[in-house]
């Protein structure tokens, strides 16, 4: 007997430590066992049994009572007792009284105590479910440093201090490798209530350089430089577009810092990631040559309609222009919106060539037209027969080794030419 209220008394005392550590009161406890204890009970005496359950609050007995009618026909006998059988239990029974009969909770107590303790922890890890949600969530965004717990698969368990969270394989940079006490350096990408895992880290995520950012170089922590725009290759490459918003400092040498010392820090904490600092401007044409660093543009041709671009670069730049598996092209897209065709210098003088000779090819065409004249008026830009046709005599021959007989004879040879054209195009529409 001592024995047993010794275990009450420490049933007691840690259900006094649930109450002051995790605010569940004992109240809610004693209903949670006094609950388990009527379903193990019904289980052996019935669904349609009527059961009142109690708990003492100062040692923790349990006890159980079958409630029951007393009356003179026992036609229902879960809910029902003779008046002599009721006169065991209570003397001065009467019919139509309730009365409590005692039942046995020994082997039921066990089972109830079992239950309720599945419920209690189910409940202590909802509320440290709870306190972890509404202590972290509103850290979204702040960078964490912890030790990698464990690791499942590719994914990492990080012990943060009050928590342990998770930096998945999608929020690495690849290229890394972690092991178990490695300290690892990330950003709080969301805070979650009804999963797992609730506290997803990343190390990958556009957000962690930003917030690397913010942390290294005070002028964008105060908002003077501002990033207008961040794409990432994590582990590879990343494309800043940093705007000032004062005239008396240099967005990217802020972002630099004094010898590099900024962007080394930040680099570092990315496994050297390269990053290309891009100074806004509101310029596309300029935007997107300064978007393909660190190759040097010579020129860009947009379709703004369409969002597309031709971006020419000296012949010895073209890899450099593309990137690796064409990441520094893909980057650059991105960081614009406009997709686009990277040529050399080489190439598309090759494709100017061929676009030549075929202007050529045509004006070859009109009749009595040699060589010689015909590159020189492809050189002018008159390559379109039909133009050449309504031409006057004395515009064509202000061209160099033209004359005024040669320009009218291509005039005509230019009619003639239009003319078989159309009378060509007639016969086929007629067919």
């Amino acid at each position: 007997m001592e024995k047993e209220n010794k275990t009450k008394g420490e049933f007691m005392v840690i259900l006094e430590q649930l109450e002051r550590e995790k605010n569940i009161k004992k109240d809610d406890i004693f209903k949670t066992i006094k609950d388990a204890l009527s379903s193990a009970l019904r289980k052996n005496y019935g669904k349609t049994v009527q059961i009142e359950t109690d708990i003492d609050p100062d040692t923790a007995e349990m006890k159980a009572f079958l409630i029951k009618k007393v009356v003179k026909d026992v036609y229902t006998p879960d809910i029902e007792i003779g008046l002599e059988s009721a006169k065991k239990y209570k003397e001065d029974a009467a019919l139509d009284e309730e009365i409590r009969i005692p039942v046995d909770v020994k082997d039921f107590a066990r089972i109830a105590a079992q239950t309720a303790k599945q419920v209690l922890l189910q409940k202590i890890r909802e509320i440290e479910k709870d306190k972890i949600y509404e202590e972290f969530k509103p850290r979204e965004g702040e960078i964490v440093t912890g030790l990698a717990n464990h690791l499942i698969g590719r994914d990492i368990f990080v012990d943060i201090g009050k928590a342990e969270a998770v930096l998945p394989y999608s929020e690495q940079i690849h290229k890394e490798r972690y092991f178990v006490n490695d300290r690892i350096k990330a950003i709080i990408q969301r805070v979650e209530k009804d999963r797992a895992y609730q506290i997803v880290l990343s190390r990958g995520s556009v957000e962690f350089l930003k917030a690397l950012f913010v942390n290294e170089v005070p002028e964008i922590a105060d908002g003077v430089v501002e990033l207008v725009k961040v794409v990432r290759d994590p582990g590879v490459r990343s494309k800043v577009i940093v705007k000032t918003n004062s005239s008396k400092v240099d967005p990217v040498g802020s972002c630099v810092g004094v010898r590099g010392s900024r962007i080394k820090m930040i680099m570092g904490e990315l496994s050297n990631e390269k990053i290309d600092l891009i100074p806004y401007t509101e310029d596309i044409v300029q935007l997107i040559a300064r978007s393909f660093s660190p190759a040097k543009v010579l020129s860009v041709a947009i379709d703004k309609a369409n969002k597309r671009a031709i971006v020419i670069v000296p012949d010895d730049q073209l890899a450099i222009a593309i990137g690796r598996g064409g990441v520094n092209k893909r980057l650059a897209s991105e960081i614009t919106g406009y997709s686009f065709e990277v040529k050399s210098e080489g190439q598309k003088s090759e494709e100017n060539a061929k676009s030549v000779k075929g202007q050529v090819d045509e004006l070859l065409k009109i009749e009595g037209l040699g060589q010689k004249t015909a590159e020189t008026l492809a050189a002018m830009g008159y390559v379109d027969p039909q133009k050449i046709a309504k031409m006057k005599p004395e515009d064509l021959s202000s061209l160099q080794g033209i004359g005024e007989k040669t320009a009218n004879k291509i005039i005509e040879g230019a009619k003639k030419l239009v003319d078989e054209k159309n009378n060509s195009q007639e016969e086929m529409e007629n067919k």
